[in-house]
């Protein structure tokens, strides 16, 4: 019998893997979640508290990332 593994991925993310995930700093998640959103800055993704844990859904940091535009080149930024 071949048994495959299948591996579940988690919904809710702490910050370290939230962090590796969308690859932005442990740091800027840290400061976006403190400060919220600022003139000239990066928005921050949401999150939800657990208790005292802090969580970060998948489709949250999915709809986070789709939010940026897609250059082809740094000359189409406005």
């Amino acid at each position: 019998m071949n048994h495959l593994k299948t591996e579940s991925k988690p919904r809710a993310l702490s910050e370290i893997e939230a962090a590796k995930y969308i690859s932005m700093s442990r740091s800027y998640l840290a400061q976006s979640r403190m400060e919220g959103n600022r003139d000239n800055r990066t928005p921050a993704p949401r999150f939800i508290k657990i208790g005292r844990s802090v969580r970060y859904l998948r489709e949250d940091l999915d709809h986070w990332l789709d939010q940026f535009c897609k250059l082809e080149y740094l000359g189409q930024a406005i």
